[in-house]
């Protein structure tokens, strides 16, 4: 579209007389008009006396209007000054009674230029001056919706571009009204009161919030900035405080889940079709083996409520034993391509925070008809194991059962009852020459705590290092992994397309077996390969074993739901995916996985440095990693966090000594940790 522009000096060039000292110019200087009188003329320069009484200087063609009017030069420079701003004030007077779209209704379908006499004959018919020409020009330039100056005067603009300039207008009048809005708000606390209802106080925080949570990424970025600038609040890091005290962010707002803007809650019509699951959930007449006798138990942490896999063991003749990894046969009730198929599809994971669980599926599927719940009859994936004493794998088979759980144990009871429960220590032997199996296969084992932090209902902050290798946590850790590759092996030899990890060699191995220092497996954890995912079966180095899928979880990934219903389309319940259609979901899911791991991490990191706040001063043991060039790179042992140790560039301090140092200052929002050396 064309942008109204004003050449003044071209329109005034019809006149054709020489400037002299006295003749009354206008100009234009910060989008207004000046009245000034001329007090010297020097090669086609002028010098002038403005209606502010002040002398500028500027070339003729600056000039939007020239007239034959004088003012005596002798009056003196008050009297000159006074009789300029008469004139001035004349002019606009005269403007009250040009009615610019009036004339352009009557005008516009000509389509044709006016010149500045004509349009000063069009507004003043009687008998016009250069004062009526003057008075065309200011009010033309004061509205510049319907005609655009041309070199030689005025043209109008269509109907569609007068449309064009008015919506473009409205915009900028609402943009200005938004900002002059947000910054009271941002500065009082004053909601918008706008008569023309242009801007409410949502319109405002929507940006604020957008910008807050997306930065320069965000669509209305730079209207926020102003708004930022204009209220001099500080910076955008201060909207969380604001956002916190008018209750539209929690204290501990978790920006993450608003930045990826990840669902948390199920929609009417997904939890309707969840209802309708759970009322329907009849298991009576099912081709599938009935394993309800055997002695089942699940094994999870204590706040579990989304039981996915469960063990059992028979004793067989010859020293033989029958292990059984029992999955939730979530496909039995979720058909590929349904509504919370495609939910799930979209979440790709259950998300578990210190603060916040959101499940992959409904609660009441998840904690629910889908969880193995002890006492209730549920569709499973059973991996039955026949092993030695050895435990050698001598034969599997996988089949579609009902089960019905016995025990359901915590890891702190299987803990206990390791060294008087016969089955469970026949587990955890079983579970111990698996590793040492894989271990010969070159698997690199990695023994790491974990740090546990969970936030009781009054708030408090609570921080434990979980050991892994505790025999309940090695048991389930080295069974499971049992059953997934027994069941990669198990598709892989049907020819069946799979969502397949591999993984190459390490970059580096730093020991061998299960003897590495923490200091050795913390560093082993940073050259080990990346995973890649592929329908195709590849090794997995890390693991050592040739061919590894994941299905065990298949209430919380949706990896291993895909890879459950390949099982089942094996087991003729229903159709198989193919291979491009592995390779698609495979493409889908990884970035909502990626989101999913940098929420959990994120989380994490919040909860323990907000934990850590309240720790300034301490004490803590820390062992160096690597040397960087002001400062060394330490771990936190208690919290396995790692931080900068700055200052100390001076000391020679060695890969994996330990040293001690104090927590100097931690700030969770902030994402700011600092320790100093002792």
């Amino acid at each position: 579209m064309l942008n109204p522009f004003i050449d003044f000096g071209m329109i005034c060039c019809y006149v054709q007389w020489l400037m002299e000292t006295g003749n009354i110019v206008e100009y234009i200087d910060r989008q207004k008009i000046i009245c000034a009188m001329v007090v010297e003329v020097k090669n086609q320069r002028l010098r002038l006396l403005t209606e502010s009484n002040r002398e500028v200087k500027l070339s003729l063609n600056r000039l939007s209007h020239r007239c034959r009017e004088r003012i005596d030069a002798n009056l003196g420079r008050e009297k000159s000054v006074a009789a300029i701003k008469e004139i001035a004030e004349r002019r606009k007077a005269l403007i009250d009674q040009i009615d610019i779209q009036e004339l352009w209704e009557v005008l516009s379908s000509e389509q044709e230029l006016i010149d500045l006499p004509t349009m000063t004959e069009f507004c003043f018919p009687d008998t016009p001056t250069a004062d009526h020409e003057a008075a065309v020009i200011r009010a033309f330039f004061a509205d510049r919706r319907f005609f655009k100056f041309a070199s030689d005067g005025f043209f109008p603009f269509t109907a569609e571009q007068v449309e064009q300039i008015a919506a473009r207008e409205q915009a900028e009048a609402r943009r200005r009204y938004l900002i002059d809005s947000a910054c009271d708000w941002l500065k009082t606390g004053s909601p918008p009161t706008d008569p023309q209802n242009r801007v409410d106080l949502s319109d405002i925080v929507d940006i604020l919030k957008s910008y807050y949570i997306f930065g320069k990424e965000s669509a209305q970025a730079d209207v926020a900035k102003q708004m930022v600038a204009h209220a001099a609040i500080g910076g955008p890091d201060k909207l969380f405080d604001i956002f916190v005290n008018h209750g539209i962010f929690s204290p501990h707002e978790n920006i993450d889940l608003l930045k990826f803007e990840t669902p948390v809650l199920f929609s009417d019509r997904l939890q309707a079709e969840a209802d309708h699951l759970v009322a329907s959930g009849n298991l009576d007449g099912l081709s599938r083996r009935d394993l309800t006798d055997l002695s089942i138990m699940t094994i999870d942490g204590q706040s579990t409520l989304d039981f996915d896999d469960a063990l059992s063991l028979q004793r067989l003749d010859d020293h033989r034993v029958r292990v059984g990894v029992h999955i939730v046969d979530v496909g039995h009730f979720i058909s590929p391509d349904s509504l919370l198929d495609k939910q799930a599809l979209l979440r790709a994971s259950s998300i578990y925070m210190p603060d916040q669980k959101i499940p992959m599926l409904p609660p009441n599927l998840a904690e629910g008809l889908c969880s193995l719940i002890a006492g209730r009859r549920r569709p499973a994936i059973s991996i039955l194991i026949d092993l030695d004493d050895q435990a050698q794998v001598l034969d599997f088979e996988i089949c579609a059962s009902i089960i019905r759980v016995k025990d359901q144990l915590s890891y702190y009871d299987v803990n206990q009852m390791v060294a008087d429960n016969s089955d469970i220590a026949a587990l955890y032997d079983i579970a111990a020459k698996f590793r040492q199996y894989r271990l010969k296969q070159g698997a690199v084992q990695l023994s790491l705590p974990d740090v546990n932090i969970w936030i009781t209902e009054t708030g408090e902050i609570n921080v434990n290092r979980i050991n892994r290798e505790s025999p309940s946590r090695m048991l389930v850790s080295e069974l499971m992994i049992l059953a997934n590759w027994l069941m990669a092996r198990f598709l892989r030899d049907r020819g069946l397309p799979s969502i397949f990890r591999s993984q190459p060699e390490p970059r580096e191995r730093l020991f061998t077996g299960e003897n590495g220092t923490l200091y050795q497996n913390w560093m082993q954890r940073r050259l080990l390969s990346r995973f890649s995912l592929a329908s195709d079966p590849e090794p997995h180095s890390g693991l050592g074993v040739d061919a590894y899928v994941t299905a065990t979880s298949p209430i919380r990934k949706y990896f291993d739901l895909v890879t459950q219903r390949q099982i089942r389309a094996a087991l003729g319940l229903e159709q198989p995916y193919s291979a491009e259609q592995i390779s698609g979901i495979i493409h889908m899911v990884s970035e909502p996985m990626r989101q999913v791991t940098l929420l959990q991490r994120g989380r994490n990191r919040y909860w323990l440095l907000k934990y850590l706040e309240t720790r300034i001063g301490q004490q803590e043991e820390a062992i160096v990693l690597t040397k960087r060039r002001h400062s060394y790179q330490v771990l936190l042992v208690e919290y396995m966090l790692e931080c900068d140790l700055a200052g100390s560039n001076s000391l020679d301090l060695k890969p994996e000594s330990v040293v001690r140092v104090t927590i100097q200052h931690a700030d969770a929002r902030r994402d700011l940790f600092t320790v100093f050396l002792n």
